[in-house]
């Protein structure tokens, strides 16, 4: 019997022994990524010092174009938007941020749902590897699921699938790969152009909010209005047309109540009737980009 209980625990040890020093080594050549997501969110959350700081998903990541906003209003600016993550990773970014300086300004791109869904916690998934350096972000990346922090005891956990984008990150390559041709300070500009028509979406007249996702919007307002950070929402063009949007309606009303500048851009004719300006229904290309960068610039300067 002891023998048995000697070998469990000798086996503990090496497993042990195994997860903290392949952990340790992935987190290594994690943070040594030069280019692409994984880069950005940690130049985001530690690095950037910016004057003018924009967040949202994709669509933040693709249509505010920096160098426009730089040349127009000599601030330094940077956009931290990021494919697939939204208010959660939004608000863990600026939780992250706010801990290190004071931007000038703060543009968040309003591009989701307040309904529940499971991809939304999901997709916290890429906050991991911050989990045990980042004290501010415990209690976003713990909605994930009941046993995140369990599960965190693990050195290896935080970088389970993330193998190939680690490597592929390390790589000179990487900077000039399709997905990261012309990224400018966090912009990523896409080029191809949308060949349908447009398009009428059914958009649900109501739904069950999640309570997370409106306390994390709301949360992100109350930490830009602590730090007397002027903030503008905006719901940047899209190529479709809808009769009414729960989610924006909703957006709209808490900005009203904080007293904070929102801009709905989902019917703005000069992009609805130019399909040439998107990517796709959902993403301007560069030249839609473009037009709607300098179109909010009086915004961004007040």
């Amino acid at each position: 019997m002891k023998k048995y209980f000697k070998i469990i625990i000798i086996s503990f040890f090496i497993l042990a022994l195994c997860d903290y020093l392949i952990g340790k080594g992935l987190n290594f050549y994690y943070l040594k990524n030069t280019s692409g997501l994984l880069y950005r969110t940690t130049y985001s959350l530690d690095s950037t010092k910016a004057d003018i700081l924009i967040f949202g998903s994709s669509r933040a990541n693709h249509h505010y174009n920096v160098k426009i906003i730089e040349d127009s209003t000599n601030l330094s600016a940077y956009n931290t938007g990021s494919d697939g993550h939204y208010i959660f990773y939004q608000t863990a970014v600026l939780k992250s941020v706010l801990k290190r300086y004071t931007p000038k300004k703060i543009i968040l791109d309003f591009n989701g749902t307040f309904e529940f869904s499971q991809q939304d916690y999901d997709a916290l998934s890429c906050l991991l590897p911050y989990y045990r350096t980042h004290n501010e972000l415990k209690d976003l990346i713990e909605l994930k699921s009941p046993f995140e922090k369990y599960k965190l005891f693990s050195k290896i956990y935080p970088f389970n699938s993330l193998l190939t984008t680690i490597i592929i990150g390390n790589l000179e390559i990487n900077k000039f790969r399709s997905v990261n041709k012309g990224a400018y300070k966090g912009f990523v500009p896409l080029t191809n152009t949308w060949e349908y028509n447009i398009n009428i979406i059914d958009k649900p007249e109501k739904y069950n909010i999640d309570k997370h996702k409106y306390n994390a919007f709301n949360d992100f307002i109350k930490l830009c209005n602590e730090k007397n950070i002027p903030l503008t929402i905006i719901y940047s063009p899209v190529y479709f047309k809808y009769n009414k949007d729960y989610s924006i309606d909703i957006c709209s009303e808490i900005c009203r109540k904080n007293n904070v500048t929102f801009l709905d851009y989902s019917k703005d004719t000069d992009f609805l009737n130019n399909k040439k300006l998107f990517a796709d229904t959902y993403h301007l290309n560069k030249s839609g980009a473009q037009l709607f960068t300098q179109k909010i610039l009086q915004f961004i300067k007040h």
